[in-house]
């Protein structure tokens, strides 16, 4: 059931604090209501995790990133630099609490109901992104011809399947085929004689990230936002009648800052921590790039076509945000991949990247009001802020214009 908030003003003019997917797509649907909207970014457009993104449109894996599989992992396995999800041994009190709850809800009861929370609006997420192509969008989403997960046995395939069950048990639709390793291997020649069993996936869809994030900000510009880079933001005034970003008066603001988001909100009664779960990507030539998305999932390695070469994207890395790219997780990435593909040229890389993914410790978004009638937040999505980030916008957009807030949001309550 919706919830109004009786005596709602519709704002005229909203600040937005990150020009990533997630801000941006909230800017454009806020101005397909009218809104004026001015972007401010400490450094730019899809400089954060939007950047080097696996690039994956696929609802039907928006999963909750805690689950039953992570404690499995054991405190061996995650301070290991190979681990794919890795922890440092650390004393930072606030990445303890994190990692503590973090471990509380990856139960399987705990991931139903989470997942429950996300069925509706991942139903949301690919007309999301229609709607901004019929508004001007110009980059392309395209449609995986082949989205091969793929394994080295049978037995390590029975994981996503088991997964599979439980998330369709949910009520997400998810359609795929059971493969043997020759069927893999003849719809996707790029993978290597290693892979004896994979599933394909069907009806799910990715894009280039920078591509998609910059043609996005360009559609905002052309409808007249401001898109202002270099600006820092230490904190945001709320003045009863108006609030302050950056010394300028605005009816609203949106805070969208990724792993950072915490900073600007913990003032307006947001308490559940916000932690940057850090992913690695480069791109490589490839004797034959895919037709679609390639996943490794024992190995949690994604793979995705990135023009005449393939992205490769892997690690869930719980450090600070701004620690700098640590070289040991792109070899572990590389050793991971080079016996499961075909043809690749893992020592020809390029952009060699680090993003800070912001989670949360219960596998949920943070979106909406906060205690301030005039300062929403905007994060939190862990891997699927891509996926996620239109259908969010659209909805948060819809929050702030009209003073209803849509069921599909109701489970991701700031001050929960």
């Amino acid at each position: 059931m919706a919830v109004v908030t009786l005596n709602h003003q519709s704002p005229q003019r909203v600040a937005i604090v990150g020009a990533g997917m997630l801000g941006l797509a909230t800017a454009w649907f806020l101005q397909e209501e009218g809104v004026e909207v001015t972007v401010l970014d400490r450094t730019g457009v899809a400089a954060g995790s939007s950047w080097g993104n696996a690039g994956w449109l696929t609802p039907g894996l928006a999963t909750p990133l805690p689950e039953p599989a992570v404690l499995k992992y054991g405190v061996r396995a995650v301070i290991s630099p190979a681990s794919p999800v890795y922890v440092p041994v650390t004393a930072n009190r606030r990445l303890l609490s994190f990692l503590v709850r973090f471990a509380r809800n990856s139960t399987m009861t705990q991931w139903r109901q989470a997942m429950a929370a996300l069925v509706p609006i991942n139903s949301l997420a690919l007309e999301s992104f229609d709607l901004l192509r019929d508004g001007g969008v110009s980059a392309p989403t395209h449609d995986a011809e082949s989205f091969i997960a793929a394994y080295r046995t049978p037995a390590e395939r029975e994981v996503l399947l088991d997964e599979i069950k439980h998330i369709r048990a949910s009520g997400q639709e998810l359609e795929f085929d059971v493969l043997t390793g020759d069927e893999a291997q003849a719809i996707e020649p790029s993978l290597s004689p290693a892979i004896g069993a994979g599933i394909r996936l069907r009806g799910q869809r990715f894009i280039s990230p920078s591509e998609y994030v910059e043609s996005l900000a360009e559609a905002v510009r052309e409808r007249g936002g401001r898109i202002v880079s270099g600006v820092q933001i230490d904190a945001i005034k709320d003045k009863g009648d108006h609030v302050l970003v950056a010394r300028e008066a605005y009816d609203a603001v949106v805070i969208a800052s990724g792993a950072w988001l915490n900073d600007l909100a913990r003032p307006f009664g947001v308490k559940i921590p916000v932690q940057a779960g850090r992913g690695y990507s480069f791109t490589i030539p490839i004797e034959r790039v895919p037709a679609g998305p390639v996943y490794f999932p024992s190995q949690r390695v994604a793979c995705t076509p990135a023009g005449d070469r393939l992205r490769v994207a892997g690690m869930m890395e719980f450090r600070p945000a701004d620690a700098g790219l640590d070289t040991r997780r792109i070899e572990a990435i590389v050793d991971a991949a080079r016996p499961l593909l075909r043809g690749a040229e893992l020592g020809s890389r390029r952009d060699e990247w680090v993003g800070a993914r912001p989670c949360s410790p219960d596998g949920l978004p943070v979106v909406g009001r906060t205690k301030s009638e005039r300062v929403y937040v905007a994060g939190g999505h862990g891997m699927w802020g891509i996926t996620l980030g239109p259908a969010t916008g659209r909805l948060l957009a819809e929050t702030m214009t009209t003073g209803v807030l849509p069921s599909q949001l109701a489970p991701f309550d700031p001050l929960r």
